[in-house]
């Protein structure tokens, strides 16, 4: 699942009319629907407040909505963006200040898209994985060396515990559990097994190209 790394603003000018938008994470529609109430509150001279959100839980869900714009010229062109990324369990507002001038749909759906994904941009990119957490316990005779290993290996370890043994936690992708186990193993001669404490849930920050 792809969703925002932090909130997200961006704020563009097109024909005297102002773009604001606003992106975030939510995980429910309740989560979505009150923000885009916040960002009424916060801009209650606004003409329009425009959004799309997207849920993934025990059901998918989203929703668009074009607040008074001409149809299918500001909701749908922000879920087009959500999509286009992959986002779920986000919102994106669009909030429009006229001015004035009239747009025309082609160029209603060029800034609502717009806005929207500079916002998006803003806010930053997560990809969040299911993933397990296992507690390594080892003697100080091997214990520096092993996470010397996993680290080379690039496995997420935390700082260990000193104490009559040197203890540790390693998260991994729900997927990789096993093969934690046979790297621990093959690299203790079978002395050490990894025991499973939790699932858990990892952050992955997306790059800009990715």
């Amino acid at each position: 699942m792809i969703t925002f790394f932090c909130e997200g603003n961006s704020k563009i000018e097109v024909s005297k009319s102002v773009f604001i938008g606003n992106a975030k994470e939510v995980t429910s529609a309740e989560e979505a629907e009150a923000f885009v109430a916040d960002i009424r509150a916060k801009y209650p001279d606004a003409r329009h407040v425009c959004y799309a959100w997207r849920t993934e839980g025990e059901t998918f869900m989203q929703k668009y909505s074009d607040d008074g714009e001409p149809s299918g010229t500001a909701g749908m062109p922000i879920l087009n963006v959500l999509d286009k990324k992959g986002i779920s369990n986000g919102v994106v507002t669009v909030t429009r200040y006229f001015g004035g001038i009239l747009l025309g749909k082609g160029g209603l759906v060029r800034a609502y898209t717009d806005c929207a994904a500079e916002a998006v941009k803003d806010a930053g990119l997560v990809r969040v994985s299911e993933g397990s957490v296992f507690e390594i316990t080892a003697g100080y005779d091997i214990a520096e060396k092993l996470i010397y290993a996993l680290r080379q290996d690039d496995w997420m370890v935390e700082s260990p515990i000193y104490g009559e043994s040197v203890s540790f936690k390693v998260t991994v992708l729900k997927e990789k559990g096993d093969l934690l186990k046979s790297f621990v193993t093959d690299r203790t001669a079978g002395r050490i097994m990894p025991e499973k404490l939790s699932d858990t849930l990892i952050r992955e920050q997306i790059k800009n190209d990715e």
